[in-house]
């Protein structure tokens, strides 16, 4: 549970706790983690105001050698789309590679997939921090149509972080585009 101010957070836990005590539900304090201010969920770091691609799992993923079948080209782009959020225009860059999952298209790493891979790894190092949404405040929605191939869109958001306003990245949001809508 998230809270702004630290009695907040203590309201939640007795809250959750006076719930198991009638109950008998048997807490571990092994497995509890209360009063972090970032924790990893799911491949990303989130704290109060934003969340990151958790680095060791992209290291991980990367330290992989080039995908060699089907089978490791599919599981490096599953790993890619799932921090799709985090690239920009994402569907632009691994386009060449899903052409390999057509039956007569040979594998094969030729100099436009190599640059693909190697922009996927680079996106993926270097992806941005999103900032979390304040539905409080406005949000500004950036729109890419210019690629012929596909739609790309950003979601920011101007908050005071710090002191200082800053405009942060929620999410950014692409797909290749159908055939009938890309005549």
């Amino acid at each position: 549970m998230y809270s702004e101010k630290w009695e907040e957070n203590v309201q939640y836990i007795d809250r959750v706790l006076s719930k198991c005590i009638p109950i008998n539900l048997k807490i571990s304090l092994k497995k509890c983690n209360l009063g972090q201010q970032e924790l990893l969920a799911l491949g990303h770091k989130v704290s109060g105001l934003s969340m990151a691609i958790d680095k060791k799992k992209v290291a991980a993923e990367l330290q992989k050698p080039v995908p060699k079948n089907i089978k490791e080209m599919q599981s490096l782009l599953g790993f890619a789309s799932y921090y799709r959020n985090h690239i920009k225009i994402f569907t632009d860059i691994p386009s060449s590679l899903y052409k390999l999952f057509s039956k007569d298209v040979v594998f094969e790493i030729i100099k436009e997939r190599r640059d693909a891979y190697e922009r996927i790894k680079h996106e993926l190092t270097h992806a941005p921090v999103l900032i979390l949404p304040d539905f409080e405040l406005p949000f500004k929605l950036y729109i890419d149509s210019a690629c012929s191939q596909g739609l790309g869109e950003a979601l920011h958001q101007r908050q005071i972080v710090d002191v200082e306003p800053r405009e942060g990245v929620i999410c950014y949001i692409s797909r290749k585009l159908k055939d009938t809508e890309a005549r």
